[in-house]
């Protein structure tokens, strides 16, 4: 049992590295996709669509979200 509270303050932001990293990727994940959707690039690129598709959009920005949200809930505890 020593052993692993040793270990625990050892590792990287401790015991919340999960939480951490789900905020970090949801939180991206949700303004990564809202920037797509509210500034399309100003002219696209050959091959590429001209603005982000919007029902995909919400969709991930809304995963995002809750995962931020989640992990947020998890830290403050």
């Amino acid at each position: 049992m020593a052993f692993a509270r040793v270990l625990a303050d050892t590792l990287f932001l401790g015991k919340d590295l999960l939480a951490w990293l789900v905020l970090a990727l949801g939180g991206a994940m949700a303004v990564g996709n809202g920037l797509a959707l509210l500034r399309p690039p100003p002219k696209a690129r050959e091959g590429d669509l001209p603005r982000a598709p919007v029902a995909r959009s919400l969709a991930m920005l809304l995963i995002g979200a809750l995962a931020a949200l989640w992990a947020l809930a998890s830290l403050v505890r």
